[in-house]
């Protein structure tokens, strides 16, 4: 790599480093130090992506050693794409000051040169913008500085690590460009932690190993978190699994956090993407944060620099394995029968009593350090699984979920002419939902199926979705209703959870009547209903209700799914544009 010595009337200190060591810079402080290092090093590109919600844009910093800024040259020159993105949660700014120190040091430093060969380096220097432009000192009551910081919610109060898959941002949106155009081989996402004391500066969450392509999830416990771990212990930051406790206190044990689709790291395994977010401790110092910070990121970026032909070869083995793949696990449980023990660092617990309610409380005793170990519940297993069709048929009536899987680098067809097609289709027969918004969304869960095979009406332009694709996991997370962050889940199927036609009693009465004469097996079903259902015997609508829904005047679409599968598409290829 050519280093280019910065005139030295620059003056290349982040507003970090000119602080007291409490202080975080600003959005307009941050962008405007990237465009002046964009301005002086030609290894750096800043780009725009899109708008976020606040009306600025996405802004993304590249650097490349060799100067290339084109996405496909890179990866034909088998280099590897090292995704950094920091302030999804601007009350957690750590990475945002570390990116800025660390990508100077990588160009100022001759001992960087031969640790940057094999890999380019993309950061989002501030996800949520919004957030960060929502400045104050009070909303993260429980942590230890900075003096000032930004806010959780973007500009529609939104999480946007909770947005990955429902879209609902343009923050959102403008990631998923970002991530489609540069197919990152890792991604990293920085965060700080709540929840327990203990002695640990650093925690971490890492891609799920059960949910990754084995190849991966091989290497990345065998060999990808064993040195990040050794390496920070090295660096006087010695690094915990995020501690996820089973119960009130760490020693109850911790449990590896399943990060779903929804949160970023989730998303990027459904692309073969390993991802991390590193979670510094809320109640240790801002300067220790940002400095654990630092050595972590730099620790990634000498370890893709290493392994750059491994990964590489690994994915493209995930990737043929995915397309291989017969079977797809919508939701995960943990393994509570498969564990390990690790030594934990802790503060001992009690209880005292409250000075504001009078109850027991809990309280860390900091006089009281320990190494102990504990168990670490590491193991998921597969609860709800589907097989693969060869096709979904989504109705153009939909456009919603087909902008989002365009963005998300999948190809759809359309149908020609308007025609009949024999297709395997959902019926909802059960579902729960959370009683208050999660993310502005009633999301549902436990969702319950029958499935029919029917002879369905599309029309011409109605989309579809072959599965013989690279990105069929996301497909498949997706569209099929059971799985944990579905377009289903997340509501966007709602309209057919409600009846549009119904019945007059007085009236339907006689045709009732007439269709137990006309059918004994309707008259069968319902005295048997009532014999074993008291409250179907002694309520007359529900009766009628009973006879409705299994006669031909019930709509078949209430409940029905909208999008269908296709077992066997050999036929369906003819009738596409």
């Amino acid at each position: 790599m050519e280093t280019i010595s910065a005139p030295v009337k620059t003056d290349w200190q982040t507003p970090y480093e000119k602080g007291n060591g409490n202080q975080t810079v600003t959005y307009a402080d941050c962008i405007a130090w990237y465009q002046k290092l964009d301005k002086e090093y030609a290894q750096i590109k800043i780009r725009e992506y899109g708008k976020t919600d606040v009306g600025k844009p996405l802004h993304l910093v590249v650097f490349s050693p060799e100067k290339v800024f084109d996405p496909d040259k890179i990866r034909k020159h088998n280099k590897r794409i090292l995704f950094i993105q920091n302030g999804i949660h601007p009350g957690e700014p750590e990475g945002i000051d570390a990116s800025m120190m660390l990508l100077r040091d990588l160009l100022q430093k001759p001992e960087w040169k031969q640790q940057l060969q094999n890999l380019v380096i993309i950061v989002v220097p501030v996800y949520n913008v919004d957030g960060m432009l929502n400045r104050n000192s009070g909303t993260r009551a429980n942590q230890d500085g900075p003096e000032s910081y930004g806010f959780r919610g973007n500009a529609r109060n939104l999480d946007l690590n909770r947005d990955y898959i429902k879209t609902e941002s343009g923050n959102a949106k403008a990631f998923q460009e970002i991530f489609q155009e540069w197919q990152p081989d890792i991604f990293v996402e920085t965060h700080t932690s709540n929840g327990a004391d203990y002695q640990y500066v650093m925690t971490l969450i890492a891609t799920q190993k059960d949910k990754l392509q084995p190849v991966l999830g091989q290497y990345l416990e065998a060999e990808m978190l064993p040195h990040l771990y050794a390496e920070m212990e090295k660096a006087g930051f010695p690094m915990i699994p995020y501690v996820n406790s089973k119960e009130e206190t760490p020693e109850s044990g911790i449990v590896d956090f399943l990060e779903s689709p929804r949160y970023s790291t989730g998303y990027a395994a459904l692309f073969n993407t390993i991802g991390f977010m590193p979670e510094t401790h809320m109640l240790k110092p801002y300067k220790q944060r940002v400095e654990s910070t630092y050595k972590l990121l730099e620790i990634y970026i000498k370890l893709v620099n290493r392994d750059a032909d491994k990964i590489g070869k690994l994915r493209a083995q995930a990737w043929a394995e995915t397309l291989k793949q017969k079977n797809f696990p919508l939701n995960w449980k943990p393994n509570e029968q498969k564990s390990v023990q690790i030594p934990f660092k802790g503060y001992e617990a009690g209880y005292k009593k409250s000075e504001v309610s009078g109850a027991d409380r809990l309280y860390y005793d900091r006089t009281k350090p320990f190494t102990r170990n504990i168990t670490y519940f590491n193991t998921y297993e597969p609860n709800v699984t589907v097989s693969r069709p060869e096709a979904y048929i989504i109705p153009q009536a939909w456009p919603e979920v087909i902008e989002r899987l365009k963005r998300n680098g999948i190809a759809v067809q359309q149908l020609k002419n308007d025609r009949v097609l024999p297709v395997d289709s959902y019926y909802i027969t059960g579902f729960e939902s959370f009683p208050r918004p999660f993310e502005g969304h009633y999301l549902h869960y436990n969702v319950k199926l029958r499935t029919e095979k029917q002879n369905w009406q599309f029309f011409e332009g109605d989309y579809v979705v072959f599965t013989d694709q690279q990105h069929v996991r996301y497909v498949i997370e997706t569209l099929e209703p059971q799985a944990s962050d579905s377009f289903f889940a997340w509501n966007f199927f709602d309209a057919i959870l409600g009846r549009k036609e119904y019945f007059s009693p007085y009236i339907f009465e006689d045709t009732a009547a007439e269709l137990l004469q006309k059918n004994p097996e309707l008259k069968a079903a319902l005295e048997k209903g009532k014999t074993e259902n008291p409250e179907l015997k002694n309520n007359p609508q529900a009766q009628l209700e009973f006879i409705y829904q299994r006669s031909e005047h019930y709509e078949n679409t209430h409940m029905r799914y909208p999008i269908v599968r296709v077992e066997n598409a050999a036929e369906l290829r003819q009738f596409l544009k």
